[in-house]
């Protein structure tokens, strides 16, 4: 087989495009990867509607959430095999520098985000270099791995590498969407004392007290950070996945003596600190956090194969890839937590 389909971005806003490509020959350092799923996030959305991230080059194959086999090997590769079951880390990392060498790869000096700067898995086959993919444990489905390697693990991160939360901390997730619907989970299953959910949508604080929100609070109907102060008298940790100046300003406000807001939203605006006398006397702190690190993910996986995590109901729907169009469509209606597209049947 010469050739498959692919989902490609030409133009932001436009549809994408079913297009019969090469299948791509793997360098002496790749992998070829048979695609059993793809999952889809809002970064698609930036990409391919809003347009407000940019992408290296157009067209380009969509999709940084990938999931299959190892189908063929670059000459150079050892450790893997044809069959291997594995995902892909959502860039391609380099490996060597100092970021890399600390385990930090969402740091990486040099990576290529899949679907952004090298075609993604929104296809058939992809290659990818082997020290960016992660082993996918039997137990697994590939849906569920390829939503874990970027929404599951981002929230995941979040909580731990950067919120450092702790056993019988207050949480507050600002925006349960897919990201902070995971949040919510995890908060939880790390021993989260209460777990407050914020967000304007009905539908989306109904699924956060069925996933065990302690508090739902929602901001259209009444001052969040007063209610939130009323109820617990400031919260430890606030993770915030909007990315507007308000949502992170709530954040802030949000949080008691020493809390932490670790920021995980992306956007263009320019937030405000509270006045120096309260932010600087109650230690309370501003963190970025950006995507995911290798470790994140195996340990999701470990939690997963035994029985720990439970992703379930994290899909909200399944595409063909002929389908793919349509897939991205639904990802940005009401109610979605995460889509998947199957390009090849498990």
């Amino acid at each position: 087989m010469n050739t498959m389909l692919a989902a490609r971005l030409i133009k932001a806003g436009l549809p994408l495009s079913i297009d019969e490509v090469p299948v791509p020959e793997p360098a002496p350092d790749e992998v070829l990867v048979k695609v059993g799923a793809c999952g889809l996030c809002g970064t698609d959305l930036h990409l391919a509607v809003a347009g407000d991230i940019p992408v290296e080059r157009t067209p380009i194959t969509l999709g940084h959430e990938g999931a299959g086999t190892v189908a063929a090997l670059g000459r150079d590769v050892r450790g893997l095999r044809e069959g291997d079951r594995v995902v892909l880390f959502p860039a391609a990392s380099c490996g060597a520098c100092r970021f890399c060498l600390q385990g930090r790869e969402s740091l990486c000096d040099t990576s290529k985000v899949y679907g952004m700067a090298r075609d993604g898995a929104l296809a058939e086959y992809v290659a990818a270099p082997a020290r960016s993919t992660i082993a996918l444990p039997a137990a697994v489905p590939f849906d569920i791995g390829a939503i874990v390697t970027d929404g599951v693990s981002t929230p995941f991160h979040a909580l731990r590498s950067r919120g450092a939360l702790r056993a019988g901390e207050t949480v507050a997730v600002i925006g349960c969407g897919g990201l902070g619907t995971h949040a919510i989970m995890l908060a939880r299953l790390m021993g989260a004392a209460c777990v407050v959910a914020i967000d304007v949508d009905a539908g989306a604080l109904a699924r956060a007290r069925a996933l065990g929100a302690d508090l739902t609070v929602n901001p259209a109907e009444e001052d969040a950070a007063k209610a939130v102060r009323k109820r617990l008298g400031g919260v430890d940790l606030a993770l915030e996945f909007v990315g507007t100046p308000e949502t992170v300003e709530l954040a802030l406000r949000v949080l008691g003596k020493g809390g932490r807001a670790v920021v995980v939203g992306v956007g263009t605006g320019r937030p405000a600190l509270p006045p120096l006398l309260a932010f600087v006397g109650r230690e309370q702190a501003v963190i970025g956090s950006f995507g995911m690190d290798r470790c994140d993910i195996v340990d999701l996986f470990a939690l997963i194969a035994a029985g720990r995590l439970d992703l379930a109901q994290s899909i909200s729907a399944r595409y063909p890839l002929a389908q793919a169009d349509a897939a991205l469509r639904h990802l940005a209606s009401r109610g979605v937590v995460r889509v998947v597209v199957v390009p090849n049947e498990e």
